[in-house]
């Protein structure tokens, strides 16, 4: 069965830095990602990459700054009051994940003084080009309730046990 919308494909990957870092390995975790095809669960140029492969599938996807993370914005490094944060001791390079205009954002601490933090809301893989190496372990057809949630879910989930997350 080859990759395309409404799929649910299980792989494994080793997410690597232009300098050649491994920043993950779901094989080293011993943890697949599993995701629906064509729901925005995954970068999209990862997802073209991907599309119409099959299980048993090898490949390799190096995605620029702009498709993956997107670039470095300024405007994110900004200063807030040391109150926002809901722990007494806060140091540089500490993250945090808050809820975001667009959901959920992962908060970096850059400085911290007695009344303020300068913190970096850009994700931190922002501004970076990003490789993948992967490896298709599983293509399937998505079951109706996984069509209802818009990702994948545990076996035998019935579609009566999901709220639908499309709005008629």
């Amino acid at each position: 069965m080859k990759i395309s919308p409404q799929r649910v494909v299980t792989l494994h990957y080793v997410l690597t830095n232009a300098q050649g870092e491994v920043l993950d390995d779901s094989r080293k975790r011993q943890e697949p990602m599993e995701y629906l095809h064509g729901h925005d669960n995954l970068m999209a140029a990862l997802e073209q990459e991907l599309e119409g492969k099959e299980a048993g599938a090898i490949l390799s996807a190096t995605l620029s700054a702009e498709d993956a993370y997107g670039v470095r914005d300024d405007a994110l490094v900004r200063k807030v009051s040391r109150s926002a944060f809901p722990v007494s001791e806060l140091k540089p390079g500490m993250s945090f994940q808050t809820r975001g205009e667009a959901g959920p954002q992962i908060v970096t601490v850059l400085e911290v003084d007695d009344s303020s933090v300068l913190i970096d809301t850009n994700h931190p893989l922002a501004g970076q080009t990003l490789s993948y190496d992967l490896e298709v372990l599983d293509v399937r057809e998505a079951t109706r309730a996984e069509l209802a949630k818009g990702h994948p879910l545990p076996p035998g989930t019935e579609y009566s046990q999901v709220e639908d997350k499309k709005v008629l």
